[in-house]
């Protein structure tokens, strides 16, 4: 196959605070592109307002290889607005996404690629099958969301499902399409259609570092989902509404038959505290609900970026002072110590 046949993959890398896992990042995923001879690569990082030394990596990391580039934001917006952002500037025919943090094999693409290319799939697609070193409680809640949102909502999103995937460009146009600021990604996946092959794996744990992802952001961005993608919720406060209505109705028609028939059976302030607080606390979670599609239309409505670019590789400082040297440069990455 020519150069100028090959097919270009472009593989986007959110980073938040990943400077002790880059450097064996960078290494594992080279072992495994320099075997895959018959694609050419661009490595497009996304640096999610980090506060360590993420972005000077990524500058020496694009100032030595012209196949990376990178995108630093502003500030933390948040690893679906630093997706979005790797998938509007990629390139590639192709396009991967994966983390820094070697959760997602990098071994991996060659079998995708190969779906990719020879099989009638639009997609190729990781799921976990284990959820060896995460906490019980958040296993739990996590299978249950999933059940959940499928039962309630058009999106297929498998159990499991992870952002890891390759994808061909119309996929990748596909999603770009939906503009939305509240963005769920898996969601998204789904909702656009395209055929996908799933690939199982065990869970790996990250190889530096803790998970940015605690059990609070987990809780809120299952329920940004479900908002998202699903007006199940308004439906089901709306039949709540109803139904203790029609009991209210039936009720009263019980305490003035009892009071007619017996009399001082309409009395008792306990009872009566009992069902206002009950009532009340019905109405508090509908207009919660409620609450919560009212927000996110007020987001999106405003229409807001949903990032915000400080620096990108064509404003590389490690470049202007190289030119301004008269091009010499160090050839080598400075990775932190790690010792």
């Amino acid at each position: 196959m020519s150069y100028q046949n090959k097919k270009l993959i472009s593989i986007i890398v959110p980073c938040y605070c990943e400077e002790e896992s880059l450097s064996v990042f960078w290494t594992e995923i080279n072992k495994v592109t320099q075997n895959m001879n018959t694609v050419d690569f661009e490595f497009v990082f996304i640096d999610d307002g980090s506060t360590d030394n993420t972005v000077n990596i990524l500058r020496e990391l694009s100032f030595n290889d012209s196949r990376v580039r990178y995108i630093s934001f502003s500030r933390n917006f948040g690893k679906e607005a630093a997706m979005y952002a790797g998938l509007k500037n990629s390139k590639g025919d192709y396009v991967a996404i994966m983390d820094a943090d070697l959760q997602d094999p990098p071994s991996l693409l060659p079998e995708m690629l190969n779906i990719i290319e020879n099989e009638d799939y639009d997609c190729a697609a990781t799921r976990r099958v284990t959820r060896k070193g995460e906490p019980r409680i958040r296993s739990f809640f996590a299978r249950m969301f999933y059940r959940i949102i499928n039962k309630i909502s058009k999106a297929d999103i498998v159990d499991g499902a992870r952002d890891y995937r390759l994808m061909k460009r119309k996929m990748v146009d596909a999603i770009l399409q939906v503009g939305e600021y509240n963005r769920f990604s898996k969601g998204i996946f789904g909702w656009v259609g395209f055929k996908t092959k799933w690939l199982e794996f065990e869970n790996k744990e990250r190889i530096h570092g803790e998970t940015k992802w605690s059990f609070r952001k987990l809780l809120k961005y299952s329920l940004d989902g479900i908002v998202a993608f699903s007006s199940m919720p308004l439906y089901i406060s709306s039949v709540m509404g109803l139904l203790f209505c029609v009991i209210a109705f039936f009720a009263i028609i019980f305490v003035i038959v009892r009071q007619l028939i017996w009399g001082g059976s309409a009395y008792g302030w306990p009872s009566l505290v009992c069902i206002i607080l009950m009532l009340s606390g019905i109405q508090l979670f509908a207009i919660g609900i409620l609450g919560q599609y009212l927000s996110k239309t007020y987001l999106e409505v405003k229409k807001r970026p949903i990032y915000i670019v400080n620096e990108t590789e064509l404003d590389n400082p490690l470049t202007s002072a190289s030119k301004s040297d008269g091009g010499a440069a160090s050839n080598d990455t400075v990775f932190p110590d790690e010792g």
